[in-house]
């Protein structure tokens, strides 16, 4: 007994023992300060794009008091919203801001005073007065975008200290502001243009409607080609295929192309289905034709492994019931490994969205005003607008840029939230 008590009284205190129990210490240490730099990192990047685009959720309204007179927008009383929607806004416009600022005389100083206004206020006349013909004729106080340059102002990001020279925004439009800020007349609102525009080259009517639309269509192009192609090929494989030297090239070929560069996909896009096929370019549908092929590589895999994980005891529970291999394999087998399949689907497809470099191969990077309403209508994507804002020298598309950024980031996070959310719900554990 006394001899065992100082065997263990030695072991504990051995050095060797305690320099493992050091190493170890210091091991999990190094983990524990690795994942908070990663994380501090991460924060960072996340606290940059929300501090940058939150303002862009915001847009700088002035209410001004206009004459919706009859004589310009609809003379001959057609009433017809086409000719109401072109009809020329611009005078009344400038008229109300008149009336507005009466001691306004000199040219120049009204040409400042009119581009208080976003040029896009025209076409926000024209939509409201086509959607409700009934204001011709009347008087009304409504709220309207201001520039670009007034915005950033009012949120504080144009430095006033320096030289007038060296500002796009110039004292006497600070006058203007102050004024309509004492008349409660300019305020800051929800922008909801930013969730119902397409792109625009003024940075305060740009919206991300259209780049929205135009990778949901991808998308939407991209599942209906690969999930029904990556489950039957991993199911021909799993299921069917007999061991040889054709399935092991397959197998190999699509574990590589799981490592291609997403631009090699592009590529060939470019070069079989516009230079071959001459499918409409920049469309939704050859972008996702090319982001199936793409992400059909990881359905696939993923589709297999959820198969394999599935029992052997399930299939010949079902042979010894007399099931036939289909049977087998379509009523018992597929749907215990849908939900795995589902879960890679979901990721190949949150991978897809996110993807730029083969959409602008095939050109879906164009200025592209208008809303798409079809897989084969001009459109870009949330990526690629991202790349095109970012890109652009106006100071106003900086916040759009990091407020797009965290849309996309939203959708990514969704799509992932689902994948782990269909995985835990519906999967069994055997």
């Amino acid at each position: 007994m006394t001899d065992f008590a100082q065997k263990a009284y030695t072991l504990e205190t051995s050095p060797s023992l305690k320099r493992r129990h050091a190493k170890e210490a210091r091991f999990k240490w190094y983990g524990r300060i690795a994942i908070t730099i990663a994380l501090s990192f991460l924060v960072f990047m996340f606290g940059a794009i929300f501090l940058r685009g939150m303002g862009a959720f915001q847009q700088t309204k002035i209410s001004i008091e206009v004459t919706f007179s009859e004589q310009v927008i609809d003379p001959n009383g057609v009433r017809d919203p086409e000719i109401l929607a072109l009809a020329n806004y611009k005078p009344i416009l400038t008229a109300a801001l008149t009336r507005t600022f009466p001691n306004v005389i000199e040219r120049r100083d009204k040409g400042r005073l009119y581009k208080l206004l976003s040029s896009g206020a025209v076409y926000e006349m024209g939509k409201l007065v086509s959607d409700n013909p009934d204001l011709i004729g009347t008087s009304q106080t409504i709220w309207l975008p201001a520039s670009s340059e007034v915005d950033l102002f009012m949120k504080g990001k144009i430095d006033t200290s320096l030289p007038e020279e060296l500002r796009r925004i110039k004292n006497q439009d600070i006058t203007y502001i102050k004024a309509l800020k004492q008349s409660g007349q300019i305020k800051k609102k929800f922008n909801t243009a930013f969730f119902t525009n397409g792109d625009s080259r003024e940075p305060e009517m740009a919206g991300i409607l259209g780049a929205a639309l135009g990778s949901f269509f991808s998308l939407l192009v991209c599942f209906m080609i690969a999930f029904p192609l990556g489950i039957l090929t991993a199911v021909y494989l799993e299921e069917y295929a007999h061991k040889s030297k054709l399935t092991d090239l397959i197998e190999i070929n699509i574990n590589n192309l799981a490592a291609v560069p997403s631009i090699v996909f592009g590529l060939l896009g470019l070069s079989i289905f516009l230079g071959v096929f001459h499918i409409p370019r920049s469309t939704p549908l050859v972008g996702g034709m090319v982001l199936a092929l793409m992400t059909l590589p990881t359905i696939i895999i993923a589709s297999r492994a959820s198969l394999r994980s599935v029992p052997q005891s399930v299939r010949d529970a079902a042979f010894g019931l007399g099931a036939s291999k289909t049977q087998a394999t379509f009523h018992h087998v597929v749907p215990l490994a849908m939900p795995g399949m589902l879960t890679g689907t979901i990721l190949g497809m949150a991978q897809a969205l996110g993807e730029t470099a083969p959409l602008l191969m095939i050109g879906m990077v164009a200025f592209i005003v208008d809303i798409p309403q079809g897989v084969t209508d001009a459109a870009t994507s949330l990526p690629v607008q991202i790349f095109l804002w970012a890109d652009s020298p106006e100071k106003g598309f900086v916040e759009r840029t990091s407020a797009a950024i965290i849309v996309l980031l939203a959708f990514l996070i969704l799509m992932n939230l689902l994948a782990v959310f269909l995985r835990r719900k519906l999967e069994k554990r055997w």
